[in-house]
This record gives structure tokens, C-alpha cells and sequence, in this order.
């Protein structure tokens, strides 16, 4: 029994090891295909539904596959204190195992040559995700929110299965691989548009997303936010170069792109729940790389542009940079959540003194997501900026299009930028507002490595993004080989030594700044109080008065709904004003129309009565009916 109890207790550090040799595995062979090593393909001698397994690894796969890695095994470290057993005895033991299912078939999905093996591997993702993100499912919050997602899902993977099953019809087998002769296959791209885009989380087909990622593990929702909607992407991506597509398809992805960029970030201004924040600022970030492949598709149409492979370009970084930023934000608020046992940005506040490392690789991440410089965020949206700035300069149709496109990605990042000093300001800044926030407490060692690797792969591309350019050339000349080549169209080096003096001297400026204050002390006094010479915690802004003026420019589309109870008498007990951002495309459009299904079919079920005499007579007049309508 005493031997039982010990491999009990090594166990999470046994799974932590093997997860982490797998990923590292998996992480040489993707980096050595990157680098110029070759394409791997591998033919199995058995067969799974009839068909044999084939796998391929190319730069596109290889380039999801590394961060699949990267985030999955900082992830797998962060978890083993975040989900730790003596926090979660009941569900920490299953949440390794539905772990190792999900990195397992997404990486299956990401190397499948078969159409079949890739829809069987994209379920068991689906299926151990849904099982990750309700691990707390005593909660009926949390149940919901894994059922919304698991019914998305399964509507992504009913187009998808039409998909790939059309595709095997023309083709004659579940093989897949370059088709780009087949002009007759193009009109398939809309099916995947939908199913990958379902999964990407594209507006307006995230309705599944905000929950399922505020709901998850912090974990879970890092690896949700920072690989599976990337997997979305990795279809889009894949089909789109290996398939013809119809010549509106580029402006249409943009377009979608563009409009998920902004209506992401509005969203997110809107909340008052950290992690369902950060949930629609994917939204926002898949906008962005939908712009680059959109118009990386645009160029394709006309005689493979310059200007598309920097769009391309741009578009394949981000999805780098976003993976790593967003899981660092998601860490960052699991400890939050951690610490003070709340996402509710107006209960925390003051937390940079509790938890100065959380708070400082929180800002770093923000900074990053915000687009701004020295990192990585800077360089994938500087990248798409410089395709747009010179498709606008061939004078053609794509000039009228990437103008405005241009112009939204920057309110898009103007908006970031104010969404995250709005967080950074309520959530670390100020005072505590509850006793859950003056309780707080720096999180281990496992959690804050997880967050430090992040944090250090997004100084490391926006410091030196000359030494990445070869792996995104690449990916890019796999997706059109007129592209292929390594030398860089941008002055990435000068971006390089741009980044590495700010850096120096921001770094410089702070050590001075410290040493100053050090030297003289800090001194402590009341602010100028306008009469107020004790300020309490309400008087603080809250995350809702914070970005108040700018969602009002969004209320068109937020509808947010305000409730108030107003001071009545001349010595008011009492008054309160709260707003709230509903789920306007869930709330507003899907769950009507669902409820107008269920009432149809309640009423057509009526007509199931067992009365054979009745069924002859709905015979006869279908008959009648299908006679009228042919005779006509």
C-alpha cells in the first residue's frame, strides 16, 4: 500500500517528464524541417477505417507544429502547480489524460495526409478539449459553456466531414496533397471556410469561444486560445495552397479578417471578466492573420504579387506571436484567479505589490498584444502593414481594398492598446477592492517558469526577427513556391537593431530611474484630494467607467444593457449603476432562431400520432404536391 501511495505521488512528475520528452521530441524534428532539413513523409503498413495512415511533415505543418510545442509544454509546467492534485484531487488525474489525448491528436492533425484520419484525429481533439474545459464541472456555468462549445464543434466538424468526403468523391481517394489543376474542386473552399473558420473562432462564428475559454482551466484556456484556434488557421492555410479557390475567396477572408479585428476588441472593451476579456482579443488577433492570408490570396489571383508573401508573411508570424503572448496573458490571469479566487476585474486592484512578477510579465504580454514595440506583436502586424502599404501602390482593385484595411488594423491596434491599460490599471494598479484582492499572493515557481519561457520567446522575435524570417520564408514558399526563397523583403535586421537600442535604453532609463529613487527615498503623501482627504476603494474607476465613452462608439453592435438604481431622497442610502455586454450574435440572433426551431418542431411533432390512415393521407398530398410542382 505504502508503494501505492508513493508512485501516487510521483505521478504528476512522471507525466510532467514524459509530456515534456514528447514535445521536445516533436519540437526537434518540426525545427529541423524548418531549418532546411526536408519534407518528412511516412506510409504506414496498417490501416485505420479501411484506409492506410500516411503522414507528412512539411515547413507549414512543421511551423503549427512548433507551436503546438512550445505553448503545450509550457502549458503541461504550468499546470502541475495551476491543477496541481492536492487542489484538485478529484480532477487533476483525468486532466493529465484528456491533456495527452488533446496534444496527441493535434499533432496528428497537423502531419494527416488522409482526409479521414484527419477528421478521426480532429474529434478526439474536440472531445478531450470539451472533457479539459468542464474538469470543474460541478459548476452548471461551466457545463454550459462545455456544451455550447462541444455543439459549435460538431457543426464545424459536419462541414468539414462534407468537405473532405466531396473532395474524396472528385478525387477518388482520401489522399491529400497539392490539387491546385483541379479548377473544379474551388467551390469546396466555402465548406472549409466555414468549418476551419467555426474553429478559428472567425466573427461571427466565435459564439462558442468567449465562454469556453473564460470558463476553462487557465491552462486549458491558454493551449484553446494559443494552438486549437490555430489549428482553424492550419486549415485554412493548408487548403488554401493546396487547393484551387474561387477568385472571391481572398476578398472574403479579408474582409471577414478586417471585420473580426474590430468588432474583437470592441467586445473586449466591453467586459468586466479578465479571462472572457482576453477570450474576445482572440477574436481580435485571428482578424489579423485572417487579413494577411486574405490578402495573401488576393495577390495569388494576380500573378502572385510581392506584396502577398510580406501579407502571408505577417499573417504566419502572428499566429507565433499570438500563441505565445496569449497564452502568457492567460497564465497571467490564472494567477490572478489563483491568488484571489475571482475574474471580476472591479473585485481585484493593487495586485502589483502582491504579485510584482504576474503583474510585470502581464504588462510585458500586454504590451505585446497591443502591437508595440520592442516585441513581437511590432513586427508580425509591421509585416502585414508593409503588404498593405504596397498593395495600395498597384493601383489596382486590391488598393481600394487594403486602404481600409489598413486603416482598421490600426484603430484595432489603437483599441488594444486602451483595452490592456484599462486591465493593467484596474487589476494591478489602484487599491484592493475586495478582501479576495488584499489576500493575494505570488504564484510557485512552475507557474512563473511557464510564464518566463513566454515572456522570453516574445522579447527574442521582437528583438532579433532577422533570425526567424528563414522558418516563416519557409512556411510560405510551401503554401506558393513563386515565394519560395529565404532572403527577406523587409529590413527586418534594421527592425532588429531599432528594437535591441530601445530596449537598452528602456532598460538603462529604469536601472537610473531605481537608483534615483533608491538614492533619495521614497516619500509618501496624499495625493491632491479635491476635498476628499481619505479616498476609499469605490472611488476608484471600474472597468466599466474606465472604457465607458469608447464602447459607447460600439453600442450599435454591443448593445450593452445598463442597470441603475438611482439616489432617491435627500439623504440617499443607496445607488448603483452597472452595464453589461450581452453576447450580441449568441444572444441576439443564434438563440432566437434556435428557439424558433424547437417551437417548430414541438409543433410538428404533433403530427407523429401512430394513426396509419392519417400517414397514407400526408402520402397522398406530398404526392399531390410533387405533381403540381413538376407539371409547373
Amino acid at each position: 500500500m505504502l508503494t501505492g501511495i508513493v508512485v501516487g505521488r510521483s505521478a504528476p512528475r512522471v507525466w510532467l517528464a514524459a509530456t515534456l520528452v514528447g514535445v521536445v521530441a516533436a519540437l526537434v524534428v518540426a525545427l529541423r524541417v524548418l531549418g532546411g532539413g526536408g519534407d518528412w513523409v511516412w506510409h504506414s503498413g496498417f490501416a485505420v477505417g479501411g484506409e492506410r495512415v500516411a503522414l507528412r511533415l512539411d515547413a507549414i505543418s512543421a511551423f503549427f507544429l512548433t507551436l503546438l510545442c512550445g505553448v503545450g509544454g509550457a502549458a503541461a509546467v504550468y499546470a502541475s502547480e495551476y491543477w496541481a492534485d492536492r487542489r484538485h484531487p478529484r480532477s487533476a488525474r483525468n486532466g493529465r489524460v484528456w491533456w495527452n489525448v488533446m496534444l496527441l491528436n493535434l499533432g496528428i492533425v497537423l502531419l494527416a495526409a488522409n482526409g479521414l484520419h484527419f477528421l478521426i484525429a480532429w474529434e478526439l481533439f474536440t472531445l478531450a478539449a470539451y472533457f479539459l474545459i468542464t474538469l470543474n464541472r460541478q459548476h452548471s456555468e461551466i457545463r454550459a459553456a462545455g456544451w455550447l462549445y462541444l455543439t459549435a464543434s460538431h457543426a464545424a466538424v459536419l462541414a468539414l466531414f462534407a468537405f473532405f468526403s466531396s473532395l474524396a468523391v472528385h478525387t477518388g481517394s482520401w489522399e491529400l496533397g497539392p490539387m491546385r489543376e483541379r479548377a473544379e474542386l474551388a467551390p469546396l473552399f466555402w465548406l472549409a471556410l466555414f468549418g476551419f473558420g467555426l474553429k478559428a473562432g472567425l466573427f461571427p462564428l466565435h459564439i462558442w469561444l468567449p465562454s469556453a475559454h473564460a470558463n476553462a482551466p487557465s491552462h486549458v484556456s491558454a493551449m484553446l486560445s494559443g494552438v486549437t484556434l490555430k489549428v482553424g488557421i492550419y486549415g485554412l492555410v493548408r487548403f488554401s495552397g493546396w487547393l484551387p479557390v474561387p477568385v472571391s475567396a481572398g476578398w472574403v477572408v479579408a474582409a471577414l479578417g478586417a471585420v473580426s479585428a474590430v468588432l474583437g476588441v470592441a467586445f473586449a472593451l466591453g467586459q468586466h471578466d479578465f479571462k472572457r476579456l482576453l477570450a474576445y482579443h482572440s477574436v481580435e488577433n485571428i482578424g489579423i492573420i485572417l487579413i494577411g492570408l486574405g490578402f495573401a490570396m488576393v495577390a495569388t489571383g494576380q500573378g502572385d504579387a510581392a506584396w502577398g508573401r510580406l501579407a502571408l508573411a505577417g499573417g504566419l508570424l502572428h499566429v507565433w506571436n499570438h500563441g505565445l503572448f496569449k497564452a502568457l496573458l492567460f497564465f497571467g490571469a490564472g494567477s490572478v484567479l489563483h491568488a484571489t479566487g475571482t475574474r471580476e476585474m472591479s473585485l481585484l486592484g493593487g495586485l502589483w505589490r502582491a504579485m510584482p512578477w504576474t503583474a510585470s510579465l502581464f504588462a510585458l504580454g500586454a504590451v505585446a498584444i497591443s502591437g508595440l514595440p520592442p516585441l513581437n506583436g511590432f513586427v508580425s502586424e509591421w509585416l502585414v502593414f508593409l503588404g498593405l502599404f504596397d498593395a495600395t501602390l498597384s493601383h489596382g482593385s486590391s488598393a481600394w481594398v487594403a486602404i481600409p484595411a489598413a486603416i482598421l488594423l490600426g484603430v484595432t491596434g489603437a483599441l488594444a492598446l486602451a483595452c490592456f491599460v484599462k486591465v493593467c490599471g484596474v487589476v494591478f494598479l489602484g487599491t484592493p477592492r475586495s478582501n479576495k484582492a488584499e489576500r493575494a499572493h505570488e504564484c510557485g515557481k512552475p507557474m512563473r517558469g511557464a510564464m518566463l519561457a513566454l515572456a522570453g520567446m516574445c522579447v527574442a522575435i521582437g528583438l532579433t526577427p532577422m533570425f526567424f524570417w528563414p522558418a516563416i520564408a519557409r512556411a510560405a514558399g510551401t503554401w506558393n513556391p513563386q515565394w519560395a526563397g529565404t532572403d527577406s523583403p523587409a529590413p527586418l535586421f534594421q527592425l532588429g537593431r531599432a528594437h535591441v537600442t530601445l530596449a537598452i535604453a528602456a532598460v538603462l532609463v529604469g536601472c537610473v530611474l531605481w537608483r534615483w529613487m533608491r538614492r533619495r527615498g521614497i516619500k509618501r503623501a496624499l495625493t491632491w484630494d479635491c476635498g476628499y482627504a481619505r479616498p476609499v476603494t469605490r472611488m476608484q474607476y471600474t472597468a466599466g467607467s474606465f472604457a465607458g465613452v469608447i464602447t459607447e462608439w460600439f453600442a450599435f453592435i454591443l448593445s450593452p444593457e445598463r442597470h441603475e438604481h438611482r439616489p432617491e431622497g435627500v439623504f440617499p442610502v443607496s445607488a448603483s449603476l452597472t452595464e453589461h455586454t450581452p453576447e450580441t450574435v449568441l444572444e441576439r440572433v443564434v438563440m432566437p432562431v434556435g428557439r424558433a426551431v424547437i417551437w417548430v418542431s414541438s409543433r410538428v411533432r404533433r403530427m407523429q400520432h401512430g394513426r396509419g390512415q392519417i400517414y397514407i393521407l400526408y402520402i397522398l398530398i406530398g404526392l399531390l404536391a410533387l405533381a403540381v410542382w413538376v407539371w409547373f
